[in-house]
């Protein structure tokens, strides 16, 4: 029997596969969460055999959550899922030692049989997620990706600058920035444009 923790803000994935895994095998679900810090919690509190967590979350995301956990639980082997892998993302995923990349739209069976392979001791990297972070077509710049993520959680430009720790006219400059690179006239429609290009 293998045990898990599941991490993600999408709550009708995560029901989804709290309910779907089991069924594909030998696999408990000790525990949900919905966001970076609840990961943390429910990692150190569970010690699962394998962290299942999203990459993209609000607040803390997926990277600042294995981050911290890496320094309590060095060993903890981690499956990262993602809607997009950018080079540099997956660069830091693997300096933190994640273990593993699968889309989010994989089936349920296929997320099963690779949370046994990195039980197991291995590793696995979905081909589809490899490809896209190979092929880097996105012209935003990490912190102008960064502004428009926050940005799609609905902040106005000073709670952005406060979460960020950055002054407002850079924020402001990194918004305008971003609109021209994905030629939209609002840092909303930067931001749809951005996700839907799978940049964010």
């Amino acid at each position: 029997m293998t045990t898990v923790v599941l991490a993600d803000d999408e709550a009708l994935l995560r029901k989804a596969l709290a309910a779907l895994l089991p069924l594909e095998g030998e696999i408990t679900v000790l525990a949900e969460a919905e966001d970076g810090e609840g990961a943390v919690q429910a990692t150190l509190r569970h010690r699962p055999d394998v962290l299942v967590i999203d990459l993209e979350m609000p607040g803390v995301d997926g990277l600042g959550a294995v981050s911290a956990i890496r320094r309590a639980l060095p060993d903890q082997v981690i499956l990262m899922l993602t809607r997009h892998a950018r080079p540099g993302v997956l660069r830091k995923a693997l300096r933190l030692g994640v273990q593993g990349f699968v889309s989010k739209s994989a089936e349920p069976s296929h997320i099963t049989s690779v949370i046994r392979t990195l039980h197991e001791g291995r590793r696995w990297i979905d081909p589809d997620v490899s490809a896209r972070a190979v092929v880097d077509d996105c012209p935003l710049t990490d912190r102008e990706i960064d502004v428009l993520r926050v940005t799609r959680e609905g902040y106005a430009v000073a709670d952005i600058a406060a979460r960020l720790h950055l002054a407002e006219g850079t924020v402001r400059n990194y918004l305008s920035k971003a609109m021209q690179k994905t030629q939209t006239r609002t840092r909303h429609e930067a931001a749809r444009y951005a996700r839907d290009h799978d940049w964010l």
